[in-house]
């Protein structure tokens, strides 16, 4: 089986700063692409950024400059560093991994979600 968890949501103040993690476990030969997603409250999940198992990234607009993501590809694990929050990150941020097995299959599985929340 495997399993994604994310981990680090919580309330902050805006300006302030949290860091995200999301592990993947399980019978897994490696890790492709892995990815951050957010969903707002009435609004669709978004991409807010991605890595591939290179190290190429990119970002959606609204977090250029503030947000960094990275990966540890022997942990199989992805990171979203978030600075200068402001109220409108408020989400539930999703991670979605691209999980490849020894057969060289690939599937993608989400992470539960977690809660983060800017106050003004």
């Amino acid at each position: 089986q495997v399993q994604v968890v994310e981990s680090g949501g919580g309330l902050v103040q805006a300006g302030g700063s949290l860091r995200l993690s999301c592990a993947a476990s399980g019978s897994i030969f490696s890790t492709d692409t892995m990815a951050w997603f957010r969903q707002g409250s009435g609004i669709q999940r978004e991409l807010v950024a991605d890595i591939t198992s290179g190290g190429r990234t990119t970002y959606a607009d609204a977090v250029k400059g503030r947000f960094t993501i990275s990966r540890d590809n022997a942990k199989k694990t992805v990171y979203l560093q978030m600075n200068s929050l402001k109220p409108e990150d408020t989400a539930v941020y999703y991670c979605k991994v691209i999980v490849v097995f020894t057969t060289g299959y690939k599937y993608q599985y989400w992470g539960q979600g977690t809660q983060v929340t800017v106050s003004s």
